[in-house]
């Protein structure tokens, strides 16, 4: 039924969250509309950064109700590149069964980095 996923983001400085999502996490350019959006690739899903047109009432990080998690082989490894970039971690828990990390893009937008500790297709 579904061919594929995206989350969208609202965001005030295209530019910066260009540099964030392209330069910080390594993701690729699949679309974009130069001043209003940038759409980015990350395995399994498309993140559009929207920066509102004059009028439209969309305001970045403030509701909370967006998060992106992608998927990591490990978590340990991916915390040192990114915290190498620049990038500060709210909190990391480490689990039996996952790893999590929180972090937010320069607009406040929370975003988590998972490892799954066991293969769910097989448990």
């Amino acid at each position: 039924m579904f061919k594929s996923g995206s989350v969208t983001i609202i965001v005030d400085d295209l530019k910066k969250a260009e540099q964030f999502y392209m330069d910080t996490l390594g993701l690729k350019v699949q679309h974009r509309i130069e001043g209003h959006l940038l759409q980015v690739e990350a395995p399994g899903l498309t993140i559009g950064l929207l920066h509102p047109r004059e009028g439209q009432d969309s305001h970045p990080g403030k509701s909370g109700s967006v998060h992106i998690g992608l998927e990591v082989q490990e978590l340990d490894s991916v915390i040192k590149v990114l915290k190498s970039r620049g990038v500060e971690f709210q909190s990391i828990m480490e689990e039996v069964t996952t790893g999590i990390a929180y972090f937010s893009d320069p607009e406040g937008n929370p975003i988590y980095l998972i490892e799954l500790k066991f293969n769910p297709e097989t448990e």
